[in-house]
């Protein structure tokens, strides 16, 4: 069974319990706050402010109020499948995405070649997790190695993002959608030359991967591995999270600007006050374009305006 884990707030399991008020299960777990049954999934909040997401569409529920907390908290990679020796040291097409657990913004998703002869210079260049490194850092090394490497780089906006999840489609379909479509112009960019593997910076395990893909085409089936933190498992990942974070961070600042004052990124307090004075300074029609809507901040920005 498909499962999710989100460590909130009390004050956010509280939301959730309102919101999940028509689905509450009459008997709780010991130690939880609520348990309720929405359509395909099971929720339970626990006194300890995990959040348990069971079912298919556990992933699509919880993306509703957060970030898996366990990719949140692990320390090291977990990789589906044994990797090849000297994983490290391959040619190899790296995927990431940046911004799905951001309120506002768009979702930028990068795939993007390292050839084993580039990787002692990518090393030189301070090629690493985009999370350890600072804006103006990223915007340096991007730049650099935009210049050097194929890749691809995909936005989704805060307008389409919502149609899409309000059709019904999960974040999840939306992010596996996004890295087979990027994985698939790169290998068009490096025909007839094939990459040694390929590395997905994991959101869902294997086989609910390529479950999201079903009935699409699939660009890549051979050599793919996915991992946790696969930014520390080839450079090849760690420079698609650069070049994603520095696209992201730009498009973030043209937002800040269309508001008409900075917007933070995340999804905490300071984010509800934001939205709440966009809110005030341009009216409830205008979050579309700025943040995704599903997002318990949304219920959260209109209860400031509100009060």
């Amino acid at each position: 069974m498909s499962q999710v884990v989100l460590k909130l707030t009390l004050s956010d399991i509280a939301t959730m319990k309102k919101h999940y008020e028509p689905y509450l299960s009459t008997a709780n777990p010991p130690g939880s706050v609520f348990c309720a049954k929405a359509s395909q999934c099971t929720i339970t909040a626990y006194k300890s402010g995990k959040v348990l997401f069971q079912g298919s569409n556990s992933e699509g529920e919880a993306s509703k109020w957060g970030n898996p907390a366990e990719k949140q908290d692990s320390s090291k990679p977990k990789t589906s499948g044994i990797l090849p020796p000297h994983f490290e040291s391959l040619s190899v097409i790296g995927s990431d995405e940046v911004g799905t657990g951001d309120y506002f913004g768009p979702i930028t998703v990068v795939a993007a070649y390292v050839r084993k002869e580039q990787i002692p210079l990518f090393k030189e260049l301070g090629v690493k997790d985009s999370k350890n490194l600072k804006d103006d850092a990223i915007e340096v090394i991007a730049k650099q190695i935009k210049e050097i490497i194929p890749f691809s780089l995909l936005t989704l906006h805060n307008k389409k993002y919502n149609q899409l999840q309000q059709k019904g489609m999960s974040q999840g379909k939306i992010k596996a959608l996004l890295h087979n479509q990027a994985i698939g112009h790169v290998l068009d960019k490096i025909a007839p030359e094939k990459p040694e593997a390929i590395l997905i910076d994991e959101f869902a395990k294997k086989e609910i991967y390529y479950q999201y893909l079903k009935g699409q085409s699939v660009v890549h089936k051979e050599n793919v591995f996915f991992s946790t933190k696969a930014e520390g498992v080839h450079l090849a990942v760690a420079a698609a999270s650069i070049i994603a974070r520095y696209a992201f961070v730009r498009h973030f600042e043209n937002l800040s600007k269309e508001a008409g004052f900075t917007i933070p990124k995340g999804a905490g307090p300071a984010v509800d006050k934001a939205a709440a004075r966009l809110i005030k300074d341009k009216g409830e029609k205008a979050l579309p374009k700025f943040v995704k809507l599903h997002f318990a901040n949304t219920e959260k920005a209109l209860k400031i305006v509100r009060n």
